[in-house]
């Protein structure tokens, strides 16, 4: 729509510009803060004369329908308009919408998840507009919510009703879906209370979108703590008690000695004679919060440890060398692949000397012998109105992602259970990211370590966020943030 002008003739026009709206609207804010009701004390301001009451009226109305200064007027701001003939025209402006594209224009995506968390944490409900300008949000216009998209700089378009009405019409007509989004979920980030040598991607994430999250850790899993949080995070976490392999290469050094002193003595306290016991009961509850409820999203090494822990929980695979007890040599007869969230029939690898968990991993980046390079992966593109779920974990303004390393970078199809969804493939055909169903919950795993980090080794530093503002990569990772946000509509039977 072409922005209105208000002529010194009482007229509205497309065409002259003499006095832009938004002048206009900033004399009537001024207004209104000083204690004045009257809009017609607007146009002695600008010095034109007194209009008639149907040029009062088209005036207001043309405030409401110049798109690029919608929303001028907030709710906060109504009720000193409402003693005004027109203010309805005006105060009509609380029913706007902020638009928040995520299509490749967008100026900082990873902050646009923070302000839709912020809006929805302050009791407002929108909109996921799935496929539509890169899987865009829809917010009640709010001017709080609008100057921190502002202070982000997280791009935002104000729209009407009929704009929306537009929208809708145009996701009615392709491969696009409307989710409702209702509630900030309750955040919690599995992390060890002592400081580790590499970066977690899904902390940088949250810290640099502003979301807030609380640490747990194996006591208050075991305390059943989950149940205070909707959605949590595994990163680079070994569940099965093999101090992530590193025993071979960093056995000498003072951080990996302090780490496994640590987890013995954290074993101890929880009164188990191992961590590869504590580890397993920390396993079976997370897999039981997730079936009462949880959203679970793990990347890395968590990926792959968290279901060989609960396929081992009747048999000891951890190394003499590490542990100091002898292995199970029987350990291949006792796996239980029913237990686990995503995958199965998979071979273990226990030698002490290679830094392997087992043949889950396609890209195997610390085995010489298997190792295989990380490729680029693309997002699958699902039904959004039959698919809702997977389409909004996917939503991006990218489809093919460059690659990254992690100790688990991708998974080998043959070993992903029946049900589980993948949700991007490596051009190596392994699967990079997938998803499913436990219980009344679900799990996503996402492979590798940092999306903007192909090389993340240990001792590196975390990277700048503030570069990586638009990354694709992150995205997938705050798509989850939002998963237990979504209300999908319930599929027809």
């Amino acid at each position: 729509m072409t922005p209105q002008r208000y002529h010194k003739n009482n007229l509205i026009l497309p065409a002259i510009p003499l006095i832009p709206l938004n002048v206009a609207v900033t004399y009537l804010k001024t207004l209104i803060q000083a204690g004045s009701t009257k809009i017609t004390d607007l146009f002695n301001i600008l010095a034109v004369p007194k209009p008639s009451a149907q040029s009062l009226a088209i005036f207001c109305l043309a405030c409401l329908l110049a798109t690029p200064y919608l929303g001028v007027v907030s709710h906060n701001e109504a009720p000193a308009l409402a003693k005004n003939d027109y203010s309805p025209l005006i105060v009509q402006a609380s029913n706007n919408y902020l638009l928040i594209p995520m299509d490749a224009k967008q100026g900082n995506h990873l902050k646009a998840y923070g302000v839709t968390y912020y809006a929805l944490s302050r009791g407002l409900e929108g909109k996921w507009l799935l496929g539509y300008r890169g899987g865009s949000f829809l917010l009640p216009f709010s001017e709080e919510i609008r100057l921190r998209a502002t202070k982000f700089e997280v791009d935002y378009e104000i729209i009407t009703t009929s704009a929306y009405v537009a929208i809708r019409t145009t996701i009615l007509e392709k491969n696009m879906a409307e989710v409702d989004i209702k509630k900030a979920p309750r955040v919690a980030i599995y992390t060890p209370p002592n400081i580790n040598p590499w970066a977690d991607a899904v902390t940088l994430a949250l810290t640099y979108a502003e979301i807030p999250y609380d640490t747990v850790y194996d006591s208050e899993v075991l305390a059943g703590k989950l149940s205070d949080y909707d959605w949590l995070h595994l990163h680079h976490e070994d569940f099965t008690g093999q101090f992530s392999k590193f025993w071979a290469n960093y056995r000498s050094q003072e951080w990996f000695k302090e780490h496994i002193a640590s987890f013995r003595r954290e074993a101890a306290k929880a009164g188990y004679s191992s961590v590869h016991q504590h580890k397993k009961a920390v396993a079976r509850g997370i897999r039981d919060a997730v079936e009462s409820g949880l959203f679970l999203f793990a990347m890395c090494t968590a990926t792959e440890t968290i279901d060989i822990s609960l396929a081992t929980q009747n048999t000891d695979i951890v190394s003499q060398e590490i542990d100091g007890t002898p292995l199970d040599n029987n350990w291949p007869k006792r796996l239980d692949y029913t237990q686990t969230f995503a995958f199965e029939d998979f071979y273990l690898e226990t030698s002490p000397y290679v830094n392997s968990f087992s043949d889950i991993d396609f890209n195997q980046v610390n085995n010489a012998a298997k190792r295989k390079e990380v490729s680029d992966f693309i997002l699958f593109e699902f039904s959004a109105k039959i698919d809702p779920i997977p389409t909004l974990l996917t939503q991006n303004h990218n489809n093919r992602i460059s690659g990254f390393y992690g100790q688990t970078t991708s998974f080998h199809t043959n070993y992903i259970k029946e049900g589980v969804t993948v949700l991007a493939y490596s051009l190596n055909d392994s699967a990079r990211y997938i998803t499913g169903k436990y219980g009344k919950g679900n799990f996503t795993f996402y492979g590798g370590h940092d999306p903007e980090d192909k090389h993340h080794y240990v001792g590196d530093q975390a990277p700048n966020m503030e570069f990586y503002k638009n990354s694709p990569g992150y995205r997938l990772i705050l798509n989850n943030i939002l998963f237990p946000s979504a209300k999908p509509p319930k599929k027809k039977t």
